[in-house]
């Protein structure tokens, strides 16, 4: 009975059928031989080529074999049974007529489990500290159960460098400023209105002598921009109509209108009542 480092039993892991020692899966012992001396090789009437039995106590895939049980061709495969698996060559056919099936349970979940498998010649033999399992092919198939120590799970190395990298002070980076997640559109360059330009931080404008904003309103940061049509226009027409006017002078107006301001200068001066005139102070 192999034991693990603690000294407890190892469980069976898998069982399965295999034509001989290379077609027999990596981590599995072939049962060659029953435990009263008979060869231990499962033979079909008619065909040469026999199968031996194999079992697996590898815990990498993290399973057990917790029963297991011999049922005819007439039999319904018990609930949470499987039929073991075969390796066989091409030559080689397991019977139909009895096959043998287990139940294959986590091993977290229980501490109890198949922890040896024995095969005997059809015969009055009797395996002390065994459970009769039952008859096939010529054979009795025999298994013990028992407690056994699961194996710690394994820690996975760590690299102190890497831990002493990641708690170094040095390695703080300052938090990022927090984002809208919907921010304004983006506007065109040129297309910024007058009001939204008044608001940028350089501005002095909207920045009162002790640095805080006066006269904001709900329209303030607005985006704002003319229709295209008026763009077009002010581009080109309104540039020719500007130059196309002419100021005249004073004197042309004048000339024009026949109309002298020098006489309505004369008078305004000549009517305009003097603040300091006897009559404004006489007595009440």
């Amino acid at each position: 009975m192999s034991v693990n480092q603690q000294g407890m039993p190892r469980p069976v892991t898998a069982v399965a059928w295999t034509s001989n020692s290379s077609t027999c899966p990596k981590d599995f012992t072939l049962i060659n031989i029953t435990e009263d001396g008979v060869a231990a090789n499962f033979t079909r009437f008619g065909i040469k080529s026999g199968y031996y039995l194999c079992y697996s106590k590898d815990l990498a895939g993290g399973m057990v074999v917790t029963d297991i049980q011999i049922i005819t061709d007439k039999e319904a495969i018990p609930h949470g049974y499987c039929y073991i698996p075969e390796h066989l060559d091409s030559k080689a056919a397991v019977s139909k007529r009895k096959r043998v099936c287990v139940r294959v349970t986590p091993v977290g979940s229980v501490d109890t489990a198949v922890l040896e498998i024995k095969l005997t010649a059809r015969n009055k033999m009797m395996l002390q500290y065994y459970t009769y399992v039952g008859d096939i092919n010529g054979y009795v198939l025999w298994c013990s159960k028992g407690q056994f120590s699961a194996p710690p799970p394994q820690t996975k190395p760590r690299s102190i460098s890497l831990d002493l990298h990641r708690l170094s002070l040095e390695q703080v980076t300052p938090p990022s400023l927090l984002k809208p997640s919907n921010p304004p559109p983006r506007l065109l360059p040129g297309r910024i209105s007058q009001r939204r330009q008044s608001l940028n931080p350089g501005s002095d404008a909207v920045q009162h002598f002790d640095g805080s904003l006066q006269g904001i309103t709900a329209l303030d940061g607005v985006p704002f921009s003319l229709h295209p049509d008026f763009n077009t226009q002010s581009d080109g027409m309104l540039s020719s109509q500007m130059n196309d006017i002419y100021i005249k002078s004073l004197k042309e107006i004048e000339n024009e209108y026949s109309y002298t301001f020098a006489v309505e200068e004369s008078a305004a001066r000549r009517n305009r009542p003097s603040v300091f005139s006897g009559s404004s102070f006489s007595a009440q």
